[in-house]
């Protein structure tokens, strides 16, 4: 309500404070006279990715963190795309701590996380991609674990941060088949796949068409999709959907990857 000065009459004022009375209000986080309608977020400008994914490597899903052998970890804490170019924030640390280092990559950068190095393959608005420098960072990242069955936890760590083949179809063999359908359940309930990841729907507004999907693996937050939409890409354990429909009681996507 904007204040009046000393000068203007006090007959004048009470008027116009009762006109501004009977006024609509205003709707959460808008301004007086508007419709009260959420205001969508606004679309990434694409492209969708830039690089190429040559295969066995490290995906760090948006929002989400991957741990790295030696003890490191990193994170893709924000995208950059002008409808030509993309790039990505990455983060120091698999899970987020005050003071963490960032950097700012494209395809072709290097990275090196607790005195790794690793190749940015591919930047997309889903997953940054990224190749182990080392003939034994890759090794280690290929293992394949005594045991495909998740224990919940740390002791998940070799199932949840790998590129070992076997734990990659086992994930994959957990969801829908290629061009089937994915519920997600938008009450707040996780949903538990094989080799230890779990997925929630973080909260959906039908009314701007966007929703949040959240995923944990070992205790780590592996993704955190905002303001997901109709037709964008999102990634768990290495299978790829497109977000079909949503309402207020389900999020539907549908598997594009093998």
């Amino acid at each position: 309500m904007r204040r009046y000065g000393a000068s203007t009459a006090t007959a004048a004022a009470l008027t116009l404070l009762a006109l501004a009375g009977c006024g609509t209000s205003p709707g959460p986080g808008g301004e007086g006279g508007g419709t009260g309608k959420p205001t969508p977020a606004a679309r990434d400008k694409g492209p969708a990715c830039v690089g190429e994914d040559p295969g066995a490597t490290v995906h760090v899903l948006r929002g989400g963190g991957f741990k790295l052998p030696g003890g490191g970890g990193v994170q893709y804490a924000d995208a950059t795309a002008d409808g030509t170019r993309r790039t990505a924030t990455l983060r120091d640390g698999a899970t987020y701590a005050s003071g963490q280092e960032e950097w700012k990559v494209a395809p072709g950068a290097e990275v090196t996380v607790s005195g790794h190095a690793y190749a940015v393959r591919q930047v997309c608005a889903h997953r940054v991609v990224l190749e182990p420098e080392s003939a034994e960072d890759r090794a280690a990242l290929a293992a394949e674990p005594a045991s495909l069955e998740p224990r919940q936890g740390a002791a998940d760590d070799a199932l949840c941060f790998t590129t070992g083949p076997a734990v990659r179809k086992a994930a994959a063999q957990g969801f829908p088949t290629k061009g089937a359908t994915l519920a997600l359940l938008a009450n707040g309930g996780v949903q538990r796949f094989p080799t230890g990841l779990s997925v929630t729907v973080a909260y959906v507004h039908p009314d701007t068409g966007t929703a949040g999907l959240d995923a944990n693996c070992a205790t780590v937050p592996v993704a955190g999709y905002e303001d997901v939409r109709a037709g964008d890409t999102v990634e768990f354990a290495g299978v790829e959907f497109e977000v079909a429909t949503l309402t207020d009681k389900a999020v539907r996507l549908t598997r594009t990857s093998d």
